[in-house]
């Protein structure tokens, strides 16, 4: 996964906010520690918002933090929230006038579909929790 994109700075953010989901965070202190821009942060956990994984409040005691238990967000919820997509699809691309082509479109658009469906099951299987217990043991 690229060290920049948005999907690792959600989870890399849950994963230390569920250490403790009580805490809040501000944007300034999520970017510094994990070397990007307090907006770039603020857009990211804005959607995560928008999907009922954080609460925000502003102000100056104002911050982030989780809006339910860590045990209660997977993996999927993070990446469904985002709207993004690790599969690389079409798109709305022109249909292609050769019978050959537009049949080879169709079939790579079907994979890439069952892949994106297999890829968030499996991230449905795995919890923000889970993720902090196996970074906890790995430091005993």
């Amino acid at each position: 996964m690229k060290r920049n994109s948005r999907l690792s700075l959600a989870l890399h953010t849950l994963g230390h906010m569920a250490g403790d989901p009580d805490s809040m965070r501000t944007s300034a202190d999520i970017a510094e520690h994990a070397g990007t821009n307090p907006v770039v942060v603020r857009r990211v956990l804005g959607k995560l918002r928008e999907a009922g994984l954080l609460t925000s409040e502003k102000g100056h005691a104002g911050g982030w933090r989780l809006a339910r238990a860590p045990e209660l967000i997977t993996l999927a919820d993070v990446y469904l929230a985002l709207d993004e997509s690790l599969v690389a699809t079409n798109g709305e691309e022109t249909a292609p006038s050769c019978s050959i082509e537009h049949v080879l479109h169709r079939k790579v658009a079907s994979v890439l579909e069952e892949i994106e469906h297999s890829l968030i099951e499996r991230l449905a299987a795995t919890t923000i929790a889970e993720v902090r217990e196996k970074r906890d043991h790995q430091h005993d």
